[in-house]
């Protein structure tokens, strides 16, 4: 069965920005170097905050390509999908920072918006995506992404309580 384009961009999607949270999972606490080096902005605020890490950076450009090359589409579309989503996750980062949202903390939007449509606006060209594809992948990645932040999250709360016990 032949997927289509649509959903095989959502797919890789949800692995670019999936990465960082299985590497999260995996790695507990190693390799937490954040990105923004500890720095504050000059509203005294962290630039980013403790949670986006090198890590999870890294392994978000590792996992796309390889899942990009097991959908059938090239490398580059994987990468540059990794590149895109990280950009704008560092960016939605940036932006509740300055709102004064802690690092663990969500906004509605904000945290689906930036990592999907950054990437899809820097493939429109390479892909020749139309604002109808966008927005119906945007949106899909959103509702996916606050589907799957919820089983995570349940998921994170058995297995932690699971292994104090």
């Amino acid at each position: 069965m032949q997927l289509k384009p649509d959903l095989l961009l959502l797919l890789l999607l949800i692995v670019a920005n999936g990465a960082p949270v299985l590497a999260r999972l995996l790695l507990a606490d190693r390799l937490l170097q954040p990105v923004d080096l500890g720095l504050r902005f000059l509203d005294s605020r962290p630039v980013l905050g403790p949670r986006k890490t090198w890590r999870g950076l890294i392994a978000a450009l590792i996992m796309a390509p390889v899942t990009a090359l097991a959908l059938g589409l090239p490398a580059v579309i994987g990468m540059t999908t990794a590149i895109g989503a990280m950009a704008g996750d560092l960016l939605s980062s940036f932006i509740k920072r300055r709102l004064n949202v802690p690092p663990h903390g969500s906004v509605l939007g904000l945290d689906q918006v930036p990592e999907s449509l950054v990437p899809l606006l820097l493939l429109q060209p390479l892909l020749d995506l139309d604002g109808r594809s966008i927005a119906a992948i945007v949106v899909g990645f959103s509702l996916a992404e606050l589907l799957l932040t919820r089983l995570l999250t349940a998921f994170e709360k058995r297995f932690m309580q699971g292994s104090h016990s």
